[in-house]
């Protein structure tokens, strides 16, 4: 499929920003099944000095510069990208996840560093005990790993509610726990909480996901919105993305932008303020497909 995407930004200060320092991860980046035919981002007021850059995890980033007092900052991300469904995976025929020790090793006994820092708990994936217990039901000893992953990201699915007045960008993963409640963020976090209380490789990413309207209803401009996710390691396959959000495997209507160890290393734009004060932000987000990816085309003939 090929998606026409729209990400919308606008911050309306109360006092004047004498001078900002952004970073910006609104970049789609290029991966086995994601093809990027077009990319542009808008800012205004615009940067003094713009860098294009790639960060520790592999991900596009931009820093900004604006030195041009401001009320306002609106900044517009317009991307084309190509997906294609990743190959099918047996879950059950993967290493059992209390094996990984072994699996990580090089040849010269040196641990593949690039995945086992997907084991480690961040800021905020830290899990608590009783985390660590819940995570634990869906791994029994000698359990295949993505089988594992994926009953753990079912029980989320089922034993939690979508609700996006329960929480915000700080709430803690153990409020998200014992509320039960929470939005796309809050279940990535909380799937990467448990498999970092088993020391098990998984990451978290951020995106789009392509939306449908209800039978019948035209599709509300701006009514989609960023998306979050999770990444699971095994030696079999790979990285597997999986949805908490929606209970299940990762298919061709989820656009990758960035990923890392939780939202802090990849959230859209961050950044610091000279002046400002209090603010408000609005988020659009626009996820249209306008194609058939050609290889949709080529295996409908």
């Amino acid at each position: 499929m090929i998606f026409d995407i729209a990400h919308r930004t606008h911050y309306h200060y109360r006092s004047t920003v004498v001078q900002s320092l952004h970073l910006v991860h609104m970049s789609p980046r290029a991966l086995p099944g994601q093809v990027i035919r077009h990319h542009s981002l808008l800012v205004e007021p615009a940067p003094a000095s713009r860098q294009d850059g790639i960060d520790s995890f592999g991900n596009i980033d931009v820093i900004l510069d604006i030195e041009s007092p401001h009320k306002e900052l609106a900044l517009l991300a317009r991307s084309t990208v190509e997906k294609w469904s990743p190959p099918v995976v047996d879950l059950q025929a993967t290493t059992p996840w209390d094996a990984l020790d072994r699996r990580l090793l090089r040849p010269e006994n040196e641990r593949d560093v690039q995945i086992s820092l997907f084991r480690c708990a961040s800021r905020l994936t830290t899990p608590t005990l009783e985390i660590a217990d819940y995570a634990a039901l869906s791994f029994a000893p000698a359990r295949p790993v993505l089988d594992g992953a994926m009953d753990l990201v079912m029980r989320i699915y089922n034993d939690f509610s979508f609700d996006p007045h329960a929480t915000d960008v700080s709430t803690p993963v153990t409020q998200v726990f014992a509320m039960r409640r929470g939005v796309c963020q809050d279940f990535a976090h909380l799937a990467l909480a448990c498999f970092r209380a088993l020391r098990i490789p998984a990451r978290y990413v951020s995106g789009y996901l392509h939306t449908h309207p209800p039978i019948g209803r035209p599709k509300l401009q701006g009514a989609d919105a960023s998306h979050a996710w999770i990444s699971v390691w095994a030696p079999e396959a790979g990285w597997v993305d999986l949805d908490p959000t929606n209970g299940i495997i990762v298919g061709d209507e989820h656009v990758t932008v960035a990923f890392g160890r939780d939202y802090d290393d990849v959230s859209p734009i961050s950044g610091v303020l000279r002046g400002g004060g209090e603010h408000t932000v609005t988020v659009g987000v626009d996820v249209n497909m306008v194609a058939a990816s050609s290889a949709d085309a080529l295996n409908s003939h």
